[in-house]
């Protein structure tokens, strides 16, 4: 084996892991507009029980669960969702950490008004597992040029 194919290999393979990795890191803001947008149709189509299931701990929460109750029934509306800003609040941090996201959505198919909404999105960073996202609370509708 040549000096060179020595240094090579393992460079190769440390260059592949580095791209796995950074790959599985760069997810974690997918995988939060995947929630959010699951959260927010449950939450246009008044779904409670299903909005709960998607909040951790939010079920045994009172406070929360009144939220969304009241959410649900606020913001029903027919049409599909379409997410048109979100901010995260915890986007790009190797480690666990709990932030505010801003969604700003509208109903497509319906003259609907734009509605903004902070969640409490709690994402967990492993070099092992990758990122976990997880969604603990959504607040009502705030003004549209409100911060979270």
């Amino acid at each position: 084996m040549s000096r060179r194919l020595v240094w090579i290999v393992p460079a190769v393979l440390v260059f592949l892991a580095v791209s796995f990795e950074l790959a599985r890191y760069l997810s974690a803001s997918g995988a939060e507009r995947t929630d959010v947008i699951a959260l927010l149709r449950d939450q246009a189509r008044g779904d409670v029980p299903a909005m709960l299931a998607r909040l951790d701990g939010c079920a045994a929460d009172p406070p929360c669960a009144a939220q969304v109750q009241r959410n649900a029934a606020r913001l029903k509306t027919e049409g599909r969702v379409k997410i048109l800003l979100l901010e995260s609040g915890s986007a790009y941090k190797l480690s666990t950490s709990t932030g505010l996201s801003r969604v700003a959505w509208t109903a497509l198919d319906v003259k609907g008004p734009t509605v903004v909404q902070c969640v409490t999105v709690r994402k967990r960073w492993s070099m092992l597992h990758g990122a976990r996202v997880e969604l603990e609370r959504i607040g009502p509708r705030i003004g549209d040029e409100a911060s979270c």
